[in-house]
C-alpha cells in the first residue's frame, strides 16, 4: 500500500529491503496504480528457480520466476497477490549463475527474457541499458528498477550472503542506474547487504553514496 500511495502522489518510491522478494510487493503496487509496468532487473542471479527446486528454500531464489509464471503452482491466495510480468517487458542485467543453473538442471530465463550477463556489461553497461529502457519507452511502458547489490563483484562489495566469481564494479552499476532512472522510471528496490560482513560500515557508506549519486540531482 505504501508504494501505491507514493506513486499515486507523484512520488518516486525507494524500497530498501533485506532480500529480493520485496520486489514482488513493490512491483504489484506499481502495477495496481499504472497497469503494465516493465522491469529492469539488475542482479547477480537470475532468481528463476522453481520453488520446489531451490537449494536454499529462500524466496530470493525465485521471485523473478514467480512474477513471470504468474505464480503457477502456488496457492491461489498467494498467486493472486503477485505481480504478473510479460517476458517482453523484462530485461535482466548482470546475472552470472548460468553454470550453477546448468549443474542443477534448471532452465535459464535467458530463453524467455532479454538478459545480459556481467561479461557482456562490464566496462560498457550504459549503452545496452539505454537500448533496453528505450524499448520500454517507445512502447509506452513505465518501468521499475530492481537492484540486488550482489550484481557487484566480491571485491567491490563483499558484504553479501552468496558471493560468486565475476561481477560488475561500482562504475558499471552507476552507469546502469543512471541510464535507468530517467523519465518513465517509477520506483526502485535496493536489496542485499549483510552488516555482519561489514564490521567498520565501510561498505554501508559506499551504498549510501551510490544512492545519493543516483537519486539526488547534481
Amino acid at each position: 500500500m505504501a508504494v501505491v500511495a507514493s506513486i499515486a502522489a507523484g512520488e518516486f518510491p525507494l524500497v530498501l529491503g533485506g532480500d529480493c522478494p520485496v520486489l514482488l510487493g513493490a512491483l504489484r503496487g506499481a502495477q495496481d496504480v499504472l497497469g503494465d509496468v516493465a522491469l529492469v532487473f539488475v542482479d547477480g542471479h537470475e532468481d528463476g528457480w522453481p520453488p520446489d527446486r531451490s537449494t536454499t528454500g529462500e524466496a530470493a531464489d525465485c521471485e523473478l520466476g514467480l512474477a513471470l509464471s504468474g505464480g503457477d503452482g502456488l496457492p491461489a491466495e498467494l498467486a493472486d497477490r503477485l505481480p504478473v510480468l510479460d517476458p517482453t517487458r523484462v530485461v535482466a542485467l548482470g546475472p552470472r549463475d548460468a553454470a550453477e543453473l546448468r549443474a542443477a538442471g534448471v532452465a535459464s530465463l535467458g530463453s524467455t527474457i532479454a538478459l545480459l550477463t556481467d561479461r557482456e556489461l562490464r566496462g560498457k553497461a550504459a549503452v545496452p541499458t539505454e537500448i533496453a529502457v528505450g524499448r520500454f519507452r517507445r512502447r509506452g511502458f513505465a518501468w521499475w528498477l530492481h537492484v540486488d547489490l550482489d550484481v557487484l563483484s566480491t571485491d567491490a562489495l563483499p558484504a553479501v550472503d552468496y558471493p560468486q566469481p565475476g561481477g560488475l564494479d561500482w562504475a558499471d552499476l552507476a552507469a546502469i542506474t543512471a541510464a535507468t532512472i530517467q523519465p518513465g522510471c517509477v520506483g526502485m528496490t535496493l536489496t542485499i547487504y549483510n552488516p555482519d560482513l561489514d564490521a567498520d560500515a565501510r561498505h554501508a557508506r559506499r551504498i549510501v553514496d551510490y544512492l545519493a549519486d543516483a537519486l539526488v540531482p547534481a
